[in-house]
């Protein structure tokens, strides 16, 4: 199986997301060229997601005042 290609600053489909086991292909939530993305893609109904990038993890998080903070 070949890996899909990848463009650089975009998201990926998780392994095992790719298919619904009834041979069909799921829907992905953001098209791998997407150049925009809703936090609510990235948050979901959490306060805060860790993301790693080149090998460091950062922390995004909603505050209450409805902003977003992008900590390392």
């Amino acid at each position: 199986m070949q890996a899909p290609n990848i463009v650089p600053g975009t998201l990926a489909p998780m392994p095992g997301s790719i298919g619904l086991g009834n041979g069909q292909a799921a829907t992905p939530a953001v098209a791998v060229n997407a150049r925009v993305l809703k936090a609510s893609t990235l948050l979901g109904e959490r306060q805060s997601v860790d993301i790693e990038y080149k090998g460091q993890r950062y922390r995004l998080q909603t505050t209450k005042a409805g902003k977003l903070i992008l900590t390392k």
